[in-house]
Order: C-alpha cells, then structure tokens, then sequence
C-alpha cells in the first residue's frame, strides 16, 4: 500500500486520484500543511481518516477505491482535521471549529471546473452543516454513486417491502421506513437494525408477491 511524504512521490500519487482540474489546489494545500499520506484498501466503516503524535506528526489515510470526486473530498474532509488540530489543538472532532475550516478549505474546490453539476449543487448544500460522512447525505450520495464503479449492490430505498437482502454477511428483510431510516429485521436472530436510506446491500431474494 503507498505511503511517503515526499512531495515528488506526494505529486505523482494524488494525480492518480483526484480530478486533474483540482491537482494544483491540492498540491498547494498539501505543502503549506505537510502530512504522509496512505491509500489503503478498502475499509467498510470509513473512507479516510486522520492521525497525529506528538514524535512521527501527521498522518492521513484515504481508501483507494474511491472515485475521484469521493477522493477529493474525502482529502479536504482530513486535511480540515489537521488545519483544525494546528489551530485549537484536541477538539470535538466533527465540531462547529472543523466544520468550519472544512467549509474554508472546500470553497475553492467548489467550481464546475473541478466538479460536474450533479456533484455541485448537493455538495454546496451539505457544506452549508456538514456531518461526518458525506454518506450521511442522502443526495450528495447518490450524486457521487453516479461516478463509482458499478455493481450489483442495490440501495435500501430501491427495495421493496419485504425484500430480503445482505449486508456484511447477514440476511435481513427490509421493513419500514421510520423516519430517515428503514428498520430491517436479521432473518436469523429477528433482531431488528436501523439502516440508511442509501446503505448498500446485496438482493437475494424479494418475497412480496402474493401466493
């Protein structure tokens, strides 16, 4: 897996992974706040994340299958943890001090030369209170799902009622939506889960038709 901070290296990686519209933005962030960086495989529960000490500084980890659009973000998302880490040193992490120096790291990017229209208009939306995970907004989601490499897995809100899917190696049938979420019941332990609206399953089966 690719690590190293060292600014040629540091070039040539980052052009493999974010729009080559964004790459001089990038560029200068990364040397006015100096990091080493690690594309690591896949992780389920995160797409990147951000960590220091006080005798090896500071160290950012980005998934390597994200698509450039996801990547960039994901980048600035860290990059903010450790603009806001320099400046009001331990805070709460997804706090009112990160969501604003994301929020100012982020407004260059927010151009249509960087990003297509369908990524823009919801990414402006979620910057205005960003949560933790851009998958926590349903629409800039979906708009970034647009450009992933495509598969089989299916959203929960495209499922119908009863369908029986898998996540993370378990079999669940999709229940109602309650709120923003839809409950879903484990077929083996009848446990029931709340799961996102656009959380990513796998379909094996769907039940409601009528005998």
């Amino acid at each position: 897996m690719p690590h190293h901070n060292d600014s040629d290296f540091l070039e040539i990686e980052i052009k493999k992974h974010v729009p080559q519209s964004a790459l001089g933005l990038v560029l200068d962030l990364m040397r006015k706040h100096p990091f080493e960086l690690k594309i690591k495989n896949q992780r389920k529960t995160k797409h990147g994340d951000f960590r220091t000490s006080n005798t090896k500084g500071y160290k950012i980890s980005i998934n390597n299958d994200l698509n450039h659009y996801r990547f960039l973000i994901t980048l600035i998302h860290e990059i903010a943890h450790l603009v806001t880490h320099k400046k009001f040193g331990s805070t709460k992490p997804h706090g009112i001090y990160w969501k604003q120096t994301f929020k100012y790291l982020m407004l260059p990017f927010l151009s249509d030369d960087i990003f297509p229209s369908d990524i823009l208009s919801p990414l402006a939306k979620y910057l205005i209170n960003p949560k933790a995970r851009t998958d926590a907004d349903l629409n800039l989601s979906l708009a970034l799902r647009n450009y992933d490499i495509k598969s089989d897995k299916k959203l929960i809100f495209e499922l119908e009622l009863g369908a029986i899917f898998v996540h993370n190696k378990r079999i669940f049938n999709r229940g109602s939506k309650r709120r923003s979420r839809y409950e879903c019941t484990e077929t083996r332990t009848q446990k029931k889960y709340l799961f996102q609206q656009n959380a990513e399953v796998v379909l094996i089966e769907n039940n409601t038709d009528e005998e």
